[in-house]
């Protein structure tokens, strides 16, 4: 019932693109989208994590999950805009087993489509004004315009943390909070702030959001190195190859070993990556990884158990948490 209703509200979004003159812009948003072109459908549209948060914590809280839809659109086309962008400056080829829109089109004409995937998100948002108050879209406004800078931020840090030396494991988190941690918070604030939920509830639920965007990030980190490619949509081993300071190099750079040793000396080629990742996984690495994400998944279920959320939500809740953190590897 989520899924249908969002991808309905997002449907009815991005028609304010469709503009005449504007149609391969428009073909190109729609693409990314997974709604058209080669290999459109379920696995190109993904499974919609973020709107799919924020519904289920406004139900959780006691809310009506359809006055949040369209927030739910705007967290979607923000998250988009993002990987579009993202895609470009990692050189990403190939999204969801789909040749990606800069592959495509060149990075110039992917970019407009990023910036106006991003103006959709903000116009998706005024919605709130009608679903609930202008006070309460006026707040989640601001959210959106926060998150926006702090996801920015998150992406300079993990292509700055590429050239950069001597890093900390304990930098790894300001980066992967910014990254991804923000916006699936931001998700949680914005199903709480449609619910009206203040208070004790609300942290909890917070917490949970904060906990289970960190861990998503986290068991991002494992599949970037010894994820399935076929279910990944994307070659094996993709963090290697572009030289990501994920979690598991980090913490293998700082155990001063034979990875370390050869990373330093960059130029990484295909055909050593395979070689690397085993190194990676001897150095104790990948266990490190699963560990953390199988920590933060916990810490963010238990917060949910404390914000005593409503059965059958709560329990949805806790699957996609289950799901995020604990993804098969």
């Amino acid at each position: 019932m989520l899924l249908p209703a969002t991808e309905h509200t997002l449907i009815k979004a991005v028609q304010t693109a469709n503009a005449a003159g504007q149609e391969a812009l428009f073909r190109m948003i729609t693409y990314h989208l997974g709604w058209e072109g080669q290999g459109s459908g379920p696995k190109a549209i993904g499974k919609r994590v973020r709107s799919t948060l924020l519904l289920l914590i406004c139900a959780a809280a006691g809310g009506d999950w359809s006055l949040a839809l369209p927030a739910a659109a705007s967290v979607e086309l923000l998250h988009n805009f993002s990987l579009i962008h993202d895609d470009i400056q990692d050189k990403s080829e190939l999204r969801r087993g789909r040749r990606t829109l800069w592959a495509m089109h060149g990075a110039a004409q992917a970019i407009n489509a990023g910036d106006a995937m991003f103006s959709l998100a903000h116009l998706s948002l005024t919605g709130l004004a009608m679903t609930t108050d202008v006070n309460k879209y006026a707040e989640a406004a601001k959210m959106l315009s926060q998150t926006s800078l702090r996801l920015t931020q998150g992406q300079y840090l993990d292509l700055a943390y590429e050239s950069m030396q001597d890093l900390k494991l304990d930098q790894y988190w300001p980066m992967a909070w910014a990254k991804t941690g923000v916006l699936i918070r931001t998700c949680t604030q914005l199903g709480l702030l449609v619910a009206g939920v203040t208070g004790r509830q609300a942290k909890a639920f917070t917490t949970f959001g904060e906990k289970i965007g960190l861990a998503y990030q986290v068991h991002d980190d494992l599949l970037g190195i010894w994820g399935d490619p076929a279910e990944m949509g994307k070659s094996a081993h993709s963090d290697l190859l572009s030289g990501k300071k994920s979690l598991p190099v980090l913490f293998a750079l700082q155990k001063q070993g034979p990875f370390a040793e050869r990373w330093v000396n960059g130029g990484i080629p295909e055909n050593e990556v395979a070689e690397l990742a085993q190194l990676l996984e001897a150095e104790g690495a990948r266990d490190y990884t699963r560990d953390e994400a199988e920590r933060l998944t916990n810490d963010a279920l238990k917060a949910l158990e404390s914000a005593k959320p409503e059965p059958e939500t709560g329990a949805a809740l806790a699957e996609l948490a289950e799901e995020l953190g604990r993804r098969k590897v």
